[in-house]
């Protein structure tokens, strides 16, 4: 049956059915608890398997958030909060919507990354598919066995990149079911057609290896050819069990991350969060910090410490952003300063990855600059040497922007941005509370992580949440009601556009340069409409009946609410 109610001649939302008693209390995607109205009750067999108080959907939320509130620690919170979406997804969904800033870090950065790590420990109940080398051949049985096989969106991860925490094997699909959650709160996609999957292909965590509760394979992880055919056969399995979703790669490592994005994107309508999200919100960022310093994309220099997949993301994005300013190729990668571990990536580089090529500095460019090592080039002289004004952080080293690296981007311009936007908090380049302090509030900041406003000299500053969940939401539902055949460099440009220009001027005054987070569901709202159109544009997704864009959206996006329920002839 279809979870996703209709509307009805009368205005109200009605859902038909075919379950009936125990079988409706214990499906999330039918449960609504002591509200099922005494009709419903008798109609459906519930008559004495519930108390008799017929409650609304207020009274159910405000007892679910005293319960919430109960709750001291952050992963007691979570673990309360999935049990509830466990239970009764609407009621989980109408709950996170009413409290977006106080609940999102729960449901997903920084909070589920805790719940990654404990994956097998805090364990209550199963959600999505788990797939391995031991079932891939069984994909349509498995697809079969799910509560609804009308699916729209996926996100998938072998968990081998998750946050700054690496590989934690199974544990990762605590991120795929954080990430679709925001894909109903924010864009409004119904949770029956989302699915979450974990691809466990083992994991070279020693400490997982020797865990009793780890739930996962307990092996090596396939590399090479093994893996390989492993993800050619899941996007075979995709492709024929749900022929029109959206596929989002989700945490892999960084050069598997690129190969299967790479791989994949035109065998089916996919992309990848970690590169081109992080890319798509990161641009916004710098589109509103240019709106601040009233100055041009073109005339900055950009440092972006980390060339994993967000950094790689970031630059890409970056450039394609200065090509659209009217630079060649060429021309935009020459402002863009890539480091990585082993320093700023030049072109003597030996052995570099296929994914930083292009990016990488000639000696025409910096073989006058002034080394801190013989054989390398460090954050300090790549901000000295490069004049930078933009600088990144997607590196997950704690603590190395330094007060020494923030005078020197003082130095550059008396408006430096700077983004430290590593997750979790802990991993953070900087406390931007810190930078603030450190440049008397004369920097942009945004962080990755939500942080409380810094006070400097009187005047409170919001710090921005640089958020993958302004971009990807709004993208996925863009895409979906475009019926988008590809996922091109094109939508996410047009939705960090988009997302700049939800930025209220407010907040712009305020020297923030991100939306609230309350906003979100706005903000997704503009970012679709936005994806929608630029599909239709570049001639990979099909235009609705209706001929008003924003029309189709406002249409396609679910609002939690119980429907009207009734008997499926």
């Amino acid at each position: 049956m279809s979870y996703k109610p209709v509307l009805g001649k009368n205005g109200e939302y009605v859902l038909e059915v075919n379950k009936s008693g125990q079988e409706m209390i214990h499906n999330p995607l039918l449960n609504k608890g002591t509200s099922f109205t005494k009709r419903e009750r008798d109609e459906f067999d519930l008559i004495g398997l519930l108390p008799p108080h017929v409650a609304n959907l207020d009274e159910q939320l405000r007892r679910a958030k005293s319960q919430f509130d109960n709750k001291e620690d952050p992963i007691e919170k979570y673990i309360y909060l999935r049990g509830l979406q466990d239970r009764n997804e609407i009621l989980f969904y109408a709950l996170i919507r009413k409290h977006i800033p106080e609940m999102m870090p729960i449901i997903y950065t920084p909070t589920v990354g805790e719940a990654v790590e404990k994956h097998g420990h805090i364990f209550r109940n199963s959600r999505g598919l788990f797939i391995s080398p031991d079932n891939i051949d069984r994909m349509e049985e498995m697809c079969h066995n799910l509560p609804s096989c009308d699916i729209s969106i996926i996100v998938a991860t072998d968990s081998q990149g998750i946050l700054g925490l690496g590989d934690q094997g199974v544990g990762g699909m605590a991120i795929p079911i954080g990430k679709l959650s925001l894909y109903c709160v924010a864009a409004g996609i119904h949770p029956s057609e989302c699915l979450p999957i974990a691809l466990d292909v083992g994991t070279n965590n020693e400490e997982l290896l020797n865990d009793p509760f780890y739930l996962g394979n307990k092996h090596k992880r396939l590399t090479g050819q093994k893996y390989a055919d492993f993800i050619a056969a899941f996007v075979e399995g995709v492709k024929r069990n749900f022929p029109n979703a959206i596929l989002q790669w989700e945490d892999f490592s960084k050069q598997n991350a690129f190969t299967n994005m790479d791989n994949y994107r035109e065998a089916l309508s996919s992309f990848n969060d970690d590169i081109q999200g992080t890319g798509a919100v990161t641009l916004g960022g710098i589109l509103g910090a240019m709106k601040i310093k009233k100055e041009k994309l073109t005339d900055q220099r950009f440092a972006i410490y980390g060339a994993g997949a967000g950094g790689i993301g970031i630059a890409r994005q970056i450039r394609g952003a200065l090509v659209h300013e009217g630079l060649s190729i060429q021309e935009a990668a020459d402002t863009i300063f890539v480091l990585d571990s082993q320093g700023l990536i030049t072109d003597e580089r030996e052995g570099l990855e296929e994914y930083k090529k292009g990016f990488e500095k000639s000696d025409a460019i910096v073989g006058g600059w002034l080394r801190e090592h013989l054989h390398e080039l460090s954050l300090k002289d790549v901000i000295q040497g490069a004049q930078a004004t933009v600088l990144i952080g997607a590196s997950t080293q704690a603590k190395a922007f330094t007060p020494e690296i923030v005078r020197m981007m003082m130095n550059n311009t008396p408006e430096p941005v700077i983004f430290p936007l590593s997750n979790p908090t802990s991993k953070s380049e900087a406390d931007p509370r810190e930078v603030l302090e450190q440049t008397g509030g004369a920097a942009i900041v945004a962080s990755g992580s939500p942080f409380p406003p810094a006070n400097v000299g009187g005047r409170e500053y919001v710090i921005g949440q640089g958020n993958n969940a302004f971009i990807f939401p709004g993208v996925g539902l863009g895409a979906i009601a475009s019926r988008a055949k590809v996922i091109t460099d094109g939508l996410f440009a047009v939705a960090a556009k988009a997302m700049a220009d939800a930025v209220p001027e407010k907040n712009l005054k305020d020297r923030c340069v991100f939306p609230p987070i309350e906003d979100i569901f706005e903000v997704s709202r503009r970012v679709a409409v936005a994806v929608y159109n630029q599909a239709i544009s570049e001639g990979v997704g099909v235009a609705g009946n209706s001929g008003d864009p924003e029309e189709v959206i406002r249409k396609a996006m679910w609002t939690p609410a119980y429907p009207k329920m009734v008997k499926k002839p």
